[in-house]
């Protein structure tokens, strides 16, 4: 008979106790960051007792002459913003970064130093109309979106090191403006996020002579289990080391480094995907769901190095975890020792799998199969 333990207060013998990852819990090494979030599957069965947001699926008008996105307004610096028709694209009014500012001082002392930062921020909306997101925008307007994001990055890839295109989606993320639209920030130096994934992303290629993301790619294909969408050219997955509850990665199938390498293909269907992926959202919990993505690929500059150790790829952040009014919150043991996560991203990823891609609230908005399909 096998030693006697103790798992929850109760007495098993080793031969009776197996982990089990949807009941036990457990770490799992994130390798593009190098650090590790702890999984606690059990937490789920506890009763919430915390915060609870406010609920607001309340639809915002197609146009609203006091928001500063909408064509023809005028913004709080005085600066008229045109009327366009599909994307625009504009100087931040209020940039956290400018091009013209002087070096700080050099200092001898290792603990109080400052670098220079210079770059420039840009806000891109995504379409004339305030109602829509890009789950109800027509494919043809997202691959719009897709077509400017192209256009950015390689108008500000030509000065700056690191252009970071992010959409903050929903108050609960912190977006003031209900106004379909992202930002475009651009810096002379890699911010830490990037900066240590370049180095674990190439010191995996160093030792694999294989790029980290398309073999981890190629991996979440043939497992299957955290599998959100697949098409010919892309798939979706709830990444293994997960940190938000219902976290996702966009990868392509075919390995190259920025987004713009992509084929006219594979705008097409990474169109579609945002669209298919943003509609399960927001059928998750019946509401206009929050989330902060972005895209991140290699490092550009006029100074470019050997980058083929990098894949680019898409992440959405929601905070949402039980229902459309309770918010992961990254508190406490989050913030002083590691990330955390109660769901499983196996258990996250079935759950948006089984979703259906008609818009619970907008169904004259919904793509269908065969669409999807022409697009794949």
């Amino acid at each position: 008979m096998g030693d006697v333990v103790k798992v929850n207060s109760f007495t098993m013998t080793e031969e009776e106790v197996k982990f089990d990852p949807k009941d036990h819990q457990h770490v799992r090494f994130n390798p593009m960051k190098g650090d590790w979030v702890l999984v606690s599957p059990h937490r789920m069965k506890r009763p919430w007792g915390g915060q609870v947001e406010p609920s607001n699926d309340e639809d915002p008008p197609e146009y609203d002459p006091n928001n500063p996105l909408c064509p023809g307004n005028i913004r709080a610096n005085g600066h008229l913003t045109e009327n366009y028709e599909h994307t625009y694209t504009f100087t931040n009014d209020f940039p956290a970064l400018l091009e013209d500012v002087p070096d700080p001082p050099k200092s001898d002392d290792e603990l109080f130093q400052m670098g220079p930062a210079r770059g420039t921020c840009r806000v891109m909306c995504f379409h004339p109309k305030s109602n829509v997101t890009i789950a109800l925008m027509d494919v043809e307007d997202v691959l719009k979106v897709i077509k400017q994001w192209i256009v950015e990055m390689n108008d500000l890839g030509k000065r700056w090191k690191w252009v970071q295109i992010f959409e903050n989606r929903g108050a609960l993320m912190g977006c003031s403006n209900a106004h379909p639209h992202c930002q475009i920030w651009t810096s002379s130096y890699l911010p830490n996020e990037a900066r240590v994934k370049d180095q674990n992303l190439k010191d995996y290629y160093t030792r694999h002579m294989s790029p980290m993301l398309f073999d981890y790619m190629k991996k979440e294909v043939e497992r299957r289990e955290r599998l959100v969408l697949e098409t010919q050219h892309w798939i979706v997955v709830v990444p293994y080391w997960a940190v938000w509850p219902f976290e996702t990665m966009v990868l392509p199938r075919r390995q190259f480094i920025r987004m713009q390498d992509m084929t006219e293909d594979e705008q097409k269907s990474l169109a579609a995907v945002m669209k298919v992926l943003c509609t399960k959202y927001d059928n998750l919990f019946k509401c206009s769901f929050p989330y902060s993505m972005g895209w991140h690929g290699a490092p550009t500059g006029p100074e470019l190095k050997d980058y083929r150790h990098w894949t680019f790829h898409g992440m959405y952040y929601p905070p949402l975890l039980r229902s459309a009014t309770v918010k992961k919150h990254m508190v406490g043991y989050e913030l002083l020792a590691q990330a955390q996560r109660d769901l499983t991203p196996e258990q996250a990823a079935e759950k948006l799998r089984v979703l259906p891609m008609v818009h619970y609230k907008h169904p004259e908005m919904s793509i269908t199969e065969e669409e999807l399909t022409a697009y794949i």
